[in-house]
């Protein structure tokens, strides 16, 4: 059943006009684990280089089943030239490395006008609706499912020669026990049609434990809903990690806005204490992954040239995704990403619980 549009608790669906058929293709045997472990040993540490997405996982770094953000060129985009909220993908080839069906152009925008002052006011607003939500509550034996769309463009290299390409818009679907100790993930490319098992221990054969970066649903609830003290903990168990303190905690509090589902007031703390974190603007436009368009909270990252930007339905303030656009300078490898470039989009469409693996709403 599909999700009531007016309901707060979950974005409306929203199937993309015009964008092709993708075809699925069962990997050869042995890709599955082969993808499972590729995953298994990224990280999140740095979104806009590809050496992060192929470096070893350190203990306490991000959840490696998160989405993998990866470098998305402006092959065409030109500053004053730019397409506006487009999503254009093409079928992929069947060579070279990475996900086969990697062959689109780029996704650009317009950049939206930013307001340096506005973030905590509409952050404050986002919050009081965010609280008011009346959440359903986890019976014993379900499982988190999310769903989403979500397209990205990566660094491929066929022998002595890079080229920029982009994965095509597509599903991903994630179910996770409470307890964060057993789960399927679904996503065409990294798992194949069938998908992985999220269970077993980790790359050191030890049971995994929740952290801010690989959060549990149980494990969230343990958060304080205090904006004050979740900021502290953010900043402190975060410490190191990313291109610096500011932006790792927006883009912490962005992974656990997207990749999963906290509470009405953990939502809303998470609001808050987002306003507090430096560098926090308002963006005046942006457009989600399935092209619902929206205001968006916005941070630069200043070493990379980026922006990461939350995006909400104008008049319900509901959260519906988030994307990373380039907006100042060149960036990536040879400086292919120009501005108004999106290095990733992803539009939630489904959060629920739901009574078993591979079972939707």
């Amino acid at each position: 059943m599909n999700p009531d549009p007016t309901d707060p608790r979950t974005a409306p669906r929203h199937e993309a006009g015009d964008l092709p058929v993708i075809e699925e293709r069962e990997l050869p045997p042995g890709r599955h684990q082969f993808h499972k472990e590729r995953l298994m040993n990224q990280i999140h540490d740095d979104r806009l280089t590809t050496a992060a997405a192929r470096a070893q996982r350190a203990p306490g770094s991000r959840n490696p089943f998160l989405r993998k953000v990866v470098l998305l060129p402006a092959v065409t985009a030109l500053a004053g030239a730019l397409v506006v909220g487009v999503l254009v993908l093409t079928p992929g080839d069947t060579g070279g490395n990475g996900d086969d069906r990697a062959n689109g152009p780029a996704l650009t925008t317009r950049i939206g006008a930013v307001d340096a002052k506005g973030a905590p006011r509409l952050l404050d607003r986002i919050s009081l609706a965010a609280a008011e939500v009346d959440a359903p509550k986890v019976r014993n034996g379900q499982y988190v499912y999310i769903e989403s769309r979500s397209a990205n463009t990566y660094v491929r290299t066929d022998g002595d020669v890079s080229r920029l390409v982009s994965a095509p818009l597509h599903t991903r679907q994630s179910w996770r026990s409470p307890d964060g100790l057993d789960g399927w993930l679904i996503e065409p490319g990294p798992t194949g049609p069938e998908g992985i098992t999220l269970a077993g221990p980790d790359e050191q054969g030890n049971v995994p434990k929740p952290h801010l970066g690989a959060p549990s649903h149980d494990y969230l609830a343990t958060l304080p809903t205090d904006p004050d003290a979740l900021l502290r903990k953010i900043y402190k168990e975060t410490e190191g990690q990313g291109n610096g303190p500011d932006q790792q905690a927006f883009t912490t509090i962005g992974d656990l806005l997207v990749e999963s589902w906290p509470s009405p007031r953990l939502t809303a703390a998470l609001y808050r204490a987002a306003a507090k974190i430096p560098g926090v603007v308002l963006v005046d436009s942006a457009t989600d992954a399935v092209g619902r368009k929206g205001v968006a909270v916005a941070r630069l990252d200043e070493s990379s040239g980026s922006r990461t930007e939350w995006i909400f339905d104008s008049k319900t303030l509901t959260f519906l995704g988030e994307r990373t656009v380039q907006v100042e300078g060149d960036g990536g490898e040879g400086g292919l990403i120009k501005p108004g470039t999106v290095i990733s989009t992803n539009a939630i469409l489904v959060r629920a619980f739901v009574d078993d693996m591979k079972v939707t709403p």
